[in-house]
């Protein structure tokens, strides 16, 4: 088992890396005074990744869409009982999900968090799945589906990314397509889960009023230790250009939302999270409240408080997207065009970089007093091949110079896209 202390540079936080020697990452920050603890078990599998193969097979496996978070919803289920139940005896609250990239188990609690993580640890490695299981849950996924297809802010997210993504799976709704989920069977899942849910391609986070040597000994006890099978994920190749600059849909909704976002290109690592920070500055220096284009369509009425931003980055995309209710969204996307235009060939404001960069690194600083959000940081920055407090280290050496070159570098007009979802004519 190899044990290192990871320490930042710029705050002096600290958290305990093990590698366990079954084949676990483990990551652990005791938070002497906190009264709460916060767990996480990760695997590195999300809704892009249904393409794979182990070291020793010849051909890539390609499965149906959706097939992560169908794992996710049936592994709570055992042959006993259901987890929840395990939880409620302990007094810890459990949940789980699925992201694009990842998928995580997580129960959070005030005392007994060493049997709570006894009952995480076990239920993630065992599976049970039936065909007569499978079909019940193929019929409750389907109507989440149905569901989410009827939410307005989650289709005018994916219709933007089908704006954008020729072939990658991210333009893909999360939990997939009633046609994909239905070609999912038992066999399928135990497939997926002894290829994801091998140690070395999982995390186990933790944080709070914990002691590390005590969740160690839990681990020690309770893991089983996986060969490494060199699992491989690839996707398919995807331009740098868009599929198209607008998509409209008809909802019921009182006032037209939208989303505008670019299309970038994606990397991996250090250079992702330094390209993050970048494009976090530069989409904050057009959301902000005091600017001229912010002030300009409040007046206008073609924003509202709503308006805000995101840097939406993972394996093999990264966009920057603009959100909010409008009127006249292409009034408002020829104004964030506009803006990008004017600050390509004058450069940012010194003094409007500095604040904005304050504040982003204020926002940093203090989640690393939030027990949640440690356990969180702990396994995403693993995830993405970065160190927990390496954001932190960026921002800080992070110049205005880095964004300006970003914002000309990426903030391309023809990689723009918009999508709104307008109202029913009465």
């Amino acid at each position: 088992m190899e044990k290192e202390m990871i320490k930042s540079p710029d705050t002096g936080d600290s958290c305990i890396h093990v590698k366990h020697s079954s084949g676990l990452d483990i990551y652990i920050c005791e938070m002497p005074g906190f009264s709460s603890v916060e767990a996480l078990f990760g695997t590195k599998y999300g809704s892009v990744n249904t393409m794979f193969k182990m070291r020793e097979d010849k051909e890539y496996t390609v499965v149906p869409e959706g097939i992560a978070h169908f794992l996710e919803h049936k592994l709570f289920e055992n042959e006993d009982c259901d987890v929840f139940e395990l939880y409620a005896k302990t007094g810890a609250s459990g949940n789980a999900f699925t992201s694009f990239d990842k998928t995580c188990y997580l129960f959070s609690c005030s005392k007994n968090y060493q049997e709570s993580l006894k009952i995480l640890l076990d239920f993630v490695q065992k599976p049970y799945f039936t065909q007569a299981t499978v079909d019940k849950e193929q019929g409750i996924i389907g109507q989440e589906i149905k569901m989410t297809n009827d939410n307005p802010d989650w289709r005018v997210f994916f219709n933007m990314l089908r704006c954008m993504y020729h072939n990658h799976p991210v333009k893909i709704d999360i939990a997939g397509t009633v046609e994909s989920i239905a070609q999912i069977d038992a066999d399928l899942l135990y497939k997926c889960y002894y290829t994801f849910y091998n140690l070395n391609n999982m995390v186990l986070s933790i944080a709070g009023n914990i002691s590390a040597d005590e969740v160690l000994r839990i681990c020690d006890e309770c893991l089983k230790p996986c060969d490494d099978k060199g699992l491989e994920t690839v996707f398919p190749d995807e331009p740098d250009d868009i599929v198209m600059p607008e998509f409209i849909e008809t909802q019921a909704v009182g006032t037209p939302i939208f989303n505008i976002g670019y299309k970038c290109r994606p990397c991996t690592g250090m250079e992702r999270l330094k390209k993050s920070m970048a494009a976090t500055i530069a989409a904050s220096l057009l959301t902000d409240a005091s600017s001229d284009m912010y002030k300009k369509l409040m007046d206008e009425g073609l924003i509202n408080s709503n308006f805000g931003m995101e840097v939406f980055d993972g394996d093999g995309y990264f966009t920057v997207i603009f959100g909010g209710e409008s009127s006249d969204s292409a009034k408002v996307r020829d104004a964030i065009a506009g803006e990008v235009d004017r600050m390509t060939r004058e450069g940012i404001s010194e003094k409007d970089f500095q604040r904005i960069k304050k504040s982003t690194y204020g926002l940093l600083v203090r989640e690393l007093n939030n027990v949640e959000s440690v356990a969180n940081l702990l396994i995403n920055s693993h995830m993405d091949g970065v160190g927990p407090y390496d954001a932190i280290n960026v921002l800080s050496h992070l110049e205005s110079a880095d964004v300006v070159n970003f914002i000309k570098d990426e903030l391309v007009r023809e990689h723009m896209v918009m999508s709104v979802i307008e109202g029913e004519a009465e």
